[in-house]
């Protein structure tokens, strides 16, 4: 399975114990699990999401998959069974739409820029894209399939810098990680990673970084064992409530 645990909100109430008026609720909203696989940049967002649509909508119960979004991808195409497919970029998306994978048309629900991350203290005197290219820098980047690593090519492309990685990342977190764990003196991770990730890295801008910003579509899946629960969940994080979640993770909402 690709890097990036199957991460899984517990649930709030059983269907089985709920009343007539929370069993109405949930029915509504497709009572069981709801299984979103969403990119890894969204962990701390729809983690956050999820406990809010239970107790919103007693009787279901959300489960994460987070990990890169190609990979995400991939496993959808191969029959992974989920409701709810949340990207980070929209070519990862339209491969799923074009295999007839999505019920609808995908939206886009949130937006997201790169920002440099280096150890808190920032060892190694990082300032800017130009430190990527230098070869006594200890450096992270996500795969290139990846949103964040595609994003990163272009904004690498943009300065006229190569980069030099030492580490090539599936998936943004897993980048993260070797930046909180002083392995590295520098990655690419996105914005919202930086603010999720406290104290414990500092982030650094650069022009170059909205060239490359990414939107997040979102959709419920055509074969989904809960269609009901799918397009609550969307319609959910479409919501205000939704936005003002994302909003406060650092996303930009349309």
């Amino acid at each position: 399975m690709p890097r990036g645990a199957l991460a899984l909100t517990a649930a709030v109430l059983l269907a089985g114990c709920a009343g007539p008026e929370a069993r109405t609720a949930a029915g509504s909203a497709g009572a069981g699990d709801v299984v979103v696989f969403a990119a890894a940049s969204l962990t701390e967002a729809f983690t956050d999401l999820g406990e809010q649509f239970e107790a919103a909508h007693p009787g279901a119960r959300v489960r994460f998959n987070f990990a890169g979004s190609s990979g995400l991808a991939r496993q959808i195409g191969q029959g992974a069974p989920a409701d709810v497919f949340a990207s980070a970029a929209p070519a990862p998306m339209r491969q799923v739409s074009d295999a007839g994978g999505v019920a609808g048309e995908p939206e886009v629900f949130a937006r997201n820029a790169l920002r440099i991350a280096v150890p808190r203290g920032n060892p190694g005197r990082v300032t800017g894209l130009a430190d990527f290219g230098r070869e006594e820098a200890r450096i992270a980047l996500c795969a290139a399939q990846v949103p964040c690593g595609a994003a990163a090519e272009q904004v690498f492309g943009a300065a006229g810098v190569t980069p030099r990685p030492d580490t090539v990342e599936q998936d943004v977190k897993a980048a993260l990680v070797k930046v909180r764990l002083g392995e590295v003196d520098a990655a690419l991770v996105y914005r919202t990673d930086v603010r999720a990730a406290g104290a414990e890295v500092e982030g650094i801008d650069f022009p170059e970084a909205d060239r490359a910003a990414n939107d997040y579509p979102i959709a419920p899946l055509a074969a989904a064992p809960n269609a009901a629960g799918a397009r609550a969940f969307v319609a959910f994080v479409r919501s205000d409530e939704g936005r003002a979640v994302l909003a406060g993770a650092g996303f930009d909402t349309p």
